[in-house]
């Protein structure tokens, strides 16, 4: 019996995480989980599985929790000492890092300083502190098991060969709803269009990403990272069909990658069972249905917050959180209707090149680099700064 926490259990992530759970009952254990505002779901999740301790965003949340629970023996903690106390809860085996955004670090971290295993699908740990965060795992001995559909094929690919022998890896990408659209219409884009996202239901913050690219160039610093790979070394290839999930190509020119349909069941269903395999209930592939496999280079001069990543990760440092904390308050901003889907990579490359670099020594160096450009990038929104 694997026993877990739950960083973000009312996301889309986390809900399949329970999904599984509920499939696999005597096979997990739901010590503790942890959400925003969406009460209403996690009144249910805490109803069905039966939760230790739940942390939510803050006080007046976790009152507002406490009030349908009431006759429930649970704990209710809330802000981030509440998600550490989730994610640190002495009972857990297996922290499923799900939270979207920056906020997910500390708490991952924490979990990791405990010496606990990671099913990792909040990229951000990695992209600001990536170097914290796997030093971390080696002095503690903690297990990180990716649950992104694409590192978790590069995972796969990898097993079974050696470290030297790895030429490239190569991360593929739908393309999103955009990769059609011409850049001259790009400027008209609605939230409504960048959230009609063609193979994959995501949260919002992410689908966005997925629009601009981001989301990829966030991959390819998590991977960086993950595999100890050089930059480099990190390809991305536009594959509409969304069946090639990753792959590495190896120096005698081998190429393994990872197929499947797209449901991130899947690659959650692997890191919560690693080594083994679950048998789940979901469609075959039908690879008569899915017409011709299709690879292309990413357009850089339509979609430059890919550029963007890359040259945060070069630098190094402070920057790829810089590049995190702008592109977050930029997704913000654009869904909220302050600027338009073009102006989110103008407003990045704003922000960095703001930016004075500093040196990174502690987690505290990256939590102020977070801070100051969240602090920029609003400011340049409400100055209207970004032509």
């Amino acid at each position: 019996m694997k026993r877990l926490a739950i960083l973000g259990s009312t996301g889309s992530i986390g809900v399949n995480v329970l999904d599984i759970v509920r499939q696999f009952p005597e096979r997990f254990e739901v010590i503790s989980l942890s959400a925003g505002i969406n009460i209403e779901l996690l009144k249910e999740q805490i109803l069905r599985f039966r939760p230790r301790a739940v942390s939510v965003l803050n006080q007046e949340a976790a009152r507002e929790l406490q009030k349908g629970i009431a006759e429930r023996d649970v704990e209710v903690v809330y802000g981030v000492e509440g998600l550490i106390r989730v994610a640190t809860h002495p009972e857990v085996d297996q922290v499923v890092s799900a939270i979207v955004g920056a906020v997910g670090l500390i708490p991952t971290l924490s979990a990791i300083k405990t010496g606990k295993s990671i099913a990792l699908a909040n990229k951000e740990p990695l992209v600001m502190a990536g170097k914290i965060v796997m030093e971390e795992a080696r002095k503690t001995g903690a297990q990180i098991l990716p649950v992104d559909s694409e590192h978790s094929a590069i995972f796969q690919s990898l097993l079974g060969h050696r470290k030297e022998d790895i030429r490239r890896l190569i991360l593929t990408a739908s393309g999103g709803p955009f990769l059609n659209l011409p850049l001259s219409k790009l400027h008209e884009v609605t939230v409504k269009d960048a959230l009609n996202h063609p193979r994959w239901e995501m949260g919002k913050k992410i689908t966005i990403d997925s629009a601009s690219l981001m989301n990829k160039g966030l991959e390819v610093i998590e991977a960086r990272w993950l595999f100890d790979i050089p930059v480099e070394k990190i390809i991305v290839r536009i594959h509409p069909q969304s069946v090639v999930h990753s792959m590495v190509e190896y120096i005698d020119g081998s190429i393994i990658g990872q197929m499947g349909i797209a449901d991130m069941r899947i690659p959650i269903a692997y890191a919560l069972s690693f080594p083994e395999r679950l048998s789940l209930k979901l469609d075959s592939l039908d690879f008569s249905q899915v017409g011709p496999f299709t690879f292309s280079p990413p357009d850089l001069e339509k979609f430059p917050c890919l550029r963007l990543a890359y040259q945060s990760i070069e630098i190094g440092e402070t920057m790829p959180a810089i590049l995190n904390a702008a592109n977050e308050a930029a997704v913000n901003g654009f869904l909220e209707g302050s600027i338009k889907f073009t102006d989110i990579p103008l407003l990045i490359q704003r922000v960095m090149e703001e930016h004075d670099l500093k040196t990174v020594r502690t987690i505290e160096d990256i939590l102020r680099a977070d801070q100051w450009a969240r602090e920029k990038a609003k400011s340049i929104i409400e100055g209207k700064r970004l032509c």
